[in-house]
C-alpha cells in the first residue's frame, strides 16, 4: 500500500546532510509565522500551540472545563489533538484564560480560520481519510527523506509504472486504475511546481530497480525517468545495492518529513494496507534519522547504477 499512497515525495538535497543544522531564524520563528497547509495540518499546528499555552498557564483540561467557557474537557482534548475545527471565539476565550497577549491571540485566531478551509485532497473521495494528513504535511514539508526497497515512490513513477503498481493490488478495476494514476500524476505536477521546492532524497533498494513492474520496457523507461528527475538540483535519488547485504532499514519503507515551523515537529510516516502511523516523538524521529544516515553511507547515485 505504500506504493499507492505515501509514495508521493522524498528527501534532502544533494549537498544537505540529514543532520544539517537549520538556520537560527528557522528554529526560532514566532507564533505569527505559520507555514502550514490543509485543514488537518492547521488543526494539528493550532492544537499544539494551545496545548503549550495551557501547560504554561499551569492548568489541566479539567480545570479549563470547570471555568464554564462553553468548552468541555472532551472538546478541549479534540481541539488540542487537532481532531476538529476550532472557532475564533474558542481560541480567543482560551487565550484570555491563559493570559496570552493580544498579538499572539490575534495570530492564533487567524490560524483558527484555517481549521475549516479545505484543500483539494480534503474532499477527494479517492484519497483515504488516514492519508489526507500526510498530503497536507507533504505540502508543507521543506525536506522529505524516503527509503523503499521494493517499489519506486509515487512522486517518481511514470504513468505506465504507476498503473502496473495499482492493478497488481486491484486487478480488473480499470476505472479505479485510471483515477488513481491521474491523481498520482496530478500530485507529481503540484509537487514539482511548488515554490520553493521541497528538497527531496529517495533511497531505493536495488530490488525496486530490478523488479519488472509493468514489464522490462516499462522498468527501463522508469529508470530513465529517475535519472532525468535526478538532474534537478533539489532531488537526490540513490540506490542501496544488493552487495551491501544486511542493512539498517530492513524493517521496511519509511519517510521523514521536515517542517520549518518549530511548532510543528518533524514526522516519520509509516504505512500499511489499512492505515498509517505518524511518529513525532523526538526519540522516534531521531531513530529513523539514525537509520537513514546508516544506509546513506552504503548508497550510490542513481546515475552510477548500472
Amino acid at each position: 500500500m505504500w506504493s499507492l499512497w505515501a509514495a508521493s515525495i522524498g528527501g534532502y538535497g544533494r549537498n544537505s546532510p540529514i543532520d544539517g543544522d537549520r538556520s537560527f531564524a528557522q528554529r526560532h520563528r514566532g507564533v505569527g509565522s505559520v507555514p502550514v497547509t490543509g485543514q488537518r495540518v492547521v488543526r494539528r499546528a493550532l492544537g499544539r500551540r494551545l496545548t503549550r499555552l495551557r501547560v504554561a498557564a499551569g492548568k489541566l483540561r479539567r480545570e479549563v472545563a470547570e471555568e464554564k467557557l462553553g468548552i468541555s474537557e472532551a472538546t478541549l482534548h479534540r481541539i488540542e489533538n487537532g481532531k476538529v475545527p476550532v472557532t475564533v471565539a474558542n481560541v480567543r476565550v482560551l487565550c484570555w484564560l491563559y493570559g496570552v497577549d493580544k498579538s499572539a491571540t490575534d495570530a492564533l485566531a487567524e490560524l483558527a480560520l484555517g481549521t475549516n478551509q479545505q484543500e483539494w485532497w480534503d474532499t477527494n473521495p479517492v484519497i483515504p481519510e488516514w492519508f489526507k494528513l500526510y498530503v497536507g504535511l507533504e505540502a508543507s514539508a521543506t525536506r522529505i527523506f524516503s527509503y523503499d526497497g521494493e517499489v519506486i515512490p509515487g512522486e517518481l513513477q511514470t504513468e505506465e509504472y504507476a498503473r502496473a503498481v495499482f492493478t497488481a493490488e486491484n486487478p480488473g478495476d480499470d476505472n479505479a486504475a485510471r483515477r488513481q494514476v491521474a491523481l498520482r500524476l496530478d500530485r507529481q505536477k503540484m509537487l514539482f511546481a511548488r515554490t520553493p521546492r521541497p528538497r527531496l532524497t529517495t533511497i531505493l533498494g536495488q530490488g525496486a530497480l530490478t523488479r519488472e513492474v509493468g514489464g522490462s520496457d516499462a522498468l527501463g523507461a522508469q529508470i530513465d525517468h529517475l535519472r532525468e528527475i535526478n538532474r534537478q538540483q533539489h532531488v537526490d535519488i540513490r540506490v542501496l545495492p544488493w552487495s551491501v547485504g544486511a542493512h539498517a532499514a530492513m524493517a521496511g519503507a519509511f519517510r521523514i518529513l521536515e517542517l520549518d515551523d518549530p511548532d510543528d515537529p518533524d514526522v516519520v510516516y509509516l504505512e500499511s494496507h489499512v492505515g498509517a502511523l505518524y511518529l513525532e516523538e523526538p526519540h522516534e524521529v531521531e531513530e529513523y534519522r539514525r537509520v537513514f544516515k546508516l544506509i546513506s553511507c552504503d548508497t550510490v547515485p542513481i546515475d552510477e547504477y548500472a
